[in-house]
């Protein structure tokens, strides 16, 4: 079963967590100092926001799985969306949980994680970037825009492996 995932880079924690824990009618499922999130059943939803560097507002969409072999199926899906521009990301520690994961970018140049999540862990994670305060890594569309992430699907190239960090 898939659930849709948002994640949403806010300046106030504290405070954003009381907004959305009014909007949805509970707390959150998982909460650390610069992260929360919530498991919504209805609509089947992962909502995450966090304070880790990134401008505010949406970071990005995504679906999560409840399998390697869903994880496989959606990211053959991505492919042919993408003309096969796929980052295959692999084994990745980010938002306090392990995962397998990759990313593509859709024509508005909006991140699409889609992820499995083996476990959850007590660190942020180790795949993040070096700059922008730790935060994790998030693919953009525009390769030559620097400024405001560390990694990106090239325009002319159908395919990374690996980490999308730098």
């Amino acid at each position: 079963m898939k659930r849709f995932h948002v994640h949403v880079a806010v300046s106030d924690l504290d405070k954003s967590v009381e907004f959305y824990s009014k909007l949805f009618g509970s707390e959150p499922t998982k909460q650390q100092r610069d992260y929360a999130k919530w498991m919504l059943d209805n609509p089947r939803m992962n909502f995450a926001i966090s304070a880790r560097g990134h401008a505010r507002g949406l970071n990005h969409f995504g679906i999560q799985v409840d399998s390697p072999e869903e994880l496989s199926q959606i990211r053959s899906l991505a492919a042919s969306a993408s003309d096969g521009q796929v980052i295959d990301q692999g084994e990745a520690t980010c938002c306090y949980a392990k995962s397998d994961k990759h990313w593509t970018i859709d024509p508005a140049g909006i991140a699409w994680e889609h992820f499995h999540t083996r476990s959850d862990v007590q660190e942020f994670g180790s795949d993040t970037t070096t700059t922008h305060d730790m935060a994790c890594c998030v693919p953009i569309h525009n390769a030559g825009n620097t400024e405001h992430a560390s990694c990106c699907i090239p325009h002319n190239q159908s395919k990374q492996s690996g980490t999308c960090c730098e």
